[in-house]
């Protein structure tokens, strides 16, 4: 896993719950590195599981949420970070609909090391779209918090539901294999 990943893991952790959480997320994370990440590195993805394990007991909030609030974060720092991305896209739907064939495109030329999940995106009309997310690594918690930070940044509301998915040929048993079903809710 990049290490952008890592470092922007640490920034929320000290941003939102301050650096003394964060030395001790480090600490008691038992990692080869003891936290000193560089954001081109690459690194194993098992010691981003260990800070939010050890984040969730310290805080006593679910490791999905923790995961999922990262993913909404995440996405603006994407923002932040990488505009030229956003500058098309008029709304959320449109905006998935470029994550594979655009985003990932791009990362893989910046970075031909990435290992980045896959997304099939099918719009089957103005409000409902589907997302088969699969990954070797179990961070559909993580799409899941991408996708509300991409609605969050383009004023929609949507909802989100989720169906697992079994894993096939030589990833099976390991990693992620999930259907995100998206609705677009009208604005109160």
């Amino acid at each position: 896993m990049k290490g952008m990943i890592f470092t922007e893991f640490m920034t929320m952790v000290e941003d939102r719950f301050g650096l003394q959480t964060l030395d001790t997320v480090i600490t008691e994370s038992n990692l080869s590195n003891d936290g000193a990440y560089s954001a081109i590195g690459t690194y194993d993805h098992q010691e981003l599981i260990r800070m939010v394990v050890s984040l969730s007991k310290l805080t006593e909030t679910g490791a999905q949420d923790l995961v999922r609030a990262f993913g909404t974060y995440l996405f603006v720092r994407f923002v932040e970070k990488y505009p030229v991305f956003f500058r098309r896209p008029t709304d959320t739907f449109s905006f998935l609909e470029t994550v594979e064939e655009t985003v990932h495109v791009e990362v893989l030329k910046l970075a031909p090391d990435a290992e980045l999940p896959s997304f099939q995106h099918e719009r089957l009309d103005a409000d409902n779209m589907t997302m088969v997310y699969r990954s070797k690594r179990c961070f559909a918690d993580l799409a899941e918090g991408l996708m509300e930070g991409c609605a969050a940044h383009f004023g929609d509301k949507i909802a989100i539901s989720r169906e697992d998915l079994p894993t096939s040929g030589a990833d099976s048993g390991s990693g992620s294999h999930v259907l995100f079903k998206i609705e677009r809710v009208p604005l109160a």
